[in-house]
């Protein structure tokens, strides 16, 4: 992987780590598109690259990380599902996560339901203001984001769309995701960077550079993405995020189709 193809990679998770668009699909475009060789440490790399995006949601929120315990205790209940389904069906996951018809078919399902949620939770921002979040509602949020751990599906549009059915605004639904992402993206690019480590330790210690500056660039990206997706939502909702869905899922169909070698 050059340095080109590293800053790309990272300004691609920048931008698509906390959109409803899903991150796994466009790298599996982009890889394929440069020619990328899917090797141990692109996998890693891939993952880990998440420390930058969780960090601009602890920069951009600090105070919220800071206002009480309650707000960790939440989150940690929200964290629980994933938590232990992870570790239960990891090698299950990985299986899926190695099939590209998944997630371009999770993309195109994905993308429908994005169209029609604006009809199914009524958004009036001069009514609408921010609920209580109680902990059953934290938990019952945890379980929607479950469903994102099947590849192409958008982790940040599960659990988002799980917060709305709870009765939280799109905001609050929307920044919900952002914290919740922190322990949840955290654990995940934890356990990979160590497994990596453990099976390979030269794909770690010979690629810090590369690390380094794919963490930095989708650090700045990812502030710039949440700032757009919060305003960008709250005032046109999530129909455009699910036509582009579509488009993404069935541009990798149609590359599939053709022969093209997609890897995950």
């Amino acid at each position: 992987m050059t340095i080109v193809q590293n800053l790309i990679l990272a300004i691609i998770e920048g931008i698509t780590e906390f959109l409803p668009v899903s991150s796994t699909g466009h790298m599996i475009i982009a890889s394929s598109v440069m020619g990328i060789n899917e090797n141990t440490f692109v996998k890693t790399y891939e993952v880990s690259i998440q420390f930058g995006a969780i960090l601009s949601v602890v920069v951009l929120y600090w105070r919220r990380f800071f206002q009480s315990l309650d707000f960790y205790f939440k989150l940690f209940v929200a964290f629980l599902p994933a938590a232990v389904i992870g570790l239960l069906l990891n090698d299950y996951i990985d299986m899926l996560l190695e099939s590209v018809i998944v997630v371009a078919v999770m993309l195109v399902l994905g993308g429908v339901l994005l169209i029609f949620v604006d009809r199914w939770f009524t958004y009036d921002p001069d009514k609408d203001h921010d609920v209580e979040l109680k902990y059953p509602t934290a938990l019952k949020i945890g379980f929607f984001q479950c469903i994102a751990m099947i590849p192409g599906t958008s982790r940040s549009a599960a659990t988002i769309i799980g917060a709305m059915t709870q009765k939280l605004n799109r905001k609050q639904a929307a920044e919900f995701s952002f914290f919740l992402a922190v322990p949840t993206m955290l654990a995940a690019a934890g356990y990979k960077l160590l497994k990596t480590y453990k099976e390979s330790p030269a794909a770690i210690t010979e690629n810090i550079e590369a690390l380094v500056i794919g963490n930095v660039v989708a650090f700045v990206v990812a502030m710039l993405a949440i700032k757009f997706f919060i305003s960008f939502l709250t005032k046109y909702g999530f129909k455009v995020f699910g036509y582009y869905r579509i488009v993404v899922g069935l541009a990798i169909l149609i590359m599939w189709a053709m022969g093209v070698k997609l890897q995950v």
